[in-house]
């Protein structure tokens, strides 16, 4: 059984995108149970520039199963913004932030 759910992704990892797909909301046909970063690699996307990922609103790891409508946000990693708390991708954010950083 065929399902969608719906991507955008932000930043730099547009980068990985064909053109018609970059900064926009994107449908993804999907033909079997899949995880956040089974689908983020189907995209082309590698799952060390992932930081945090969204589906509808609310923070997920990559081993969240992806159901029929779902919307997915996937953000690149964070230079300026402590996503420490929100992100469940791994145990912390990709990068270490200094104190002169937003928080």
């Amino acid at each position: 059984m065929t399902y969608t759910a719906f991507f955008r992704l932000y930043e730099e990892l547009n980068d990985y995108l064909p053109a018609e797909k970059r900064k926009t909301t994107f449908g993804v046909s999907l033909e079997k149970p899949t995880t956040i970063k089974e689908a983020i690699c189907l995209l082309g996307v590698p799952p060390e520039e992932v930081d945090l990922v969204l589906v509808n609103g609310e923070s997920v790891p990559f081993n969240h199963i992806i159901t029929e409508g779902e919307r997915v946000s996937v953000y690149p990693i964070f230079e300026s913004l402590d996503i420490s708390k929100v992100t469940k991708l791994r145990g912390k954010p990709l990068i270490k932030l200094s104190k002169d950083s937003k928080i």
